[in-house]
C-alpha cells in the first residue's frame, strides 16, 4: 500500500481505503442478513415471491464467508481508524458533535465484541448439523447481524458528518 500512497494524494488514498472498507461491509451485511433471514423465515424455494426465496437458502453456506469478511472488514477498519482519530475525531470534538461521536465509540466496542464472538458463531454453524443449539445459533447470528448493520450505518453517518474529504 505504500506504493499506492506514492502515486495518489493522501485524500484519494484514504478515500479508496474507506470505499473498499464500505464495499466489504456491504457484502458482509448481505451474507449475514441472508443467513439471519434463513433462520427466521421458514420459507420454501417453491414459492414465487422474492421474500420467500430470500429466506429459502441454506444458511450454513455463509458461515466461512461471514467470518472471513468480518476479519477483513475489521482489519480495514483498524487501518482507517488511525487516520480517523486525528483527521476526523479531533475536529468533531472541537465542533461539539458529541452524540455522533458517542455512537461511533459504541460502534468500536460492538465490532470488537462481534470479532470475539466469531469462534462461537463458526462452531455453532459448522459443528451443529442437527440444530441441537438452534436457539444459540439463531440469537448469535441475529446479534452479529445487528452489530454489522449498526456499525455500517454509524460509520456511514460519521463519514457524512465529517468525511475524509473534509
Amino acid at each position: 500500500m505504500e506504493y499506492l500512497q506514492s502515486i495518489v494524494s493522501p485524500e484519494v488514498y484514504w478515500s479508496l481505503l474507506l470505499i473498499i472498507h464500505g464495499l466489504i461491509s456491504v457484502t458482509l451485511i448481505g451474507a449475514l442478513s441472508h443467513q439471519a433471514f434463513s433462520l427466521l423465515k421458514n420459507a420454501s424455494p417453491k414459492k414465487n415471491n422474492i421474500v420467500a426465496r430470500y429466506g429459502a437458502v441454506q444458511g450454513s453456506i455463509y458461515t466461512s464467508t461471514v467470518c472471513i469478511l468480518w476479519i477483513i472488514t475489521f482489519l480495514f477498519g483498524g487501518w482507517i481508524y488511525a487516520r480517523y482519530r486525528i483527521a476526523i475525531r479531533i475536529p468533531m470534538e472541537q465542533q461539539g458533535i458529541w452524540l455522533t461521536q458517542g455512537f461511533f465509540e459504541l460502534k468500536e466496542h460492538l465490532v470488537t465484541l462481534g470479532f470475539f464472538l466469531l469462534p462461537s458463531y463458526y462452531a455453532l454453524w459448522k459443528f451443529d448439523p442437527d440444530n441441537e443449539f438452534l436457539f444459540a445459533k439463531k440469537y448469535l447470528t441475529l446479534t452479529l447481524t445487528f452489530l454489522c448493520w449498526y456499525s455500517f450505518l454509524v460509520g456511514h453517518i460519521v463519514n457524512n458528518v465529517r468525511g475524509f474529504g473534509s
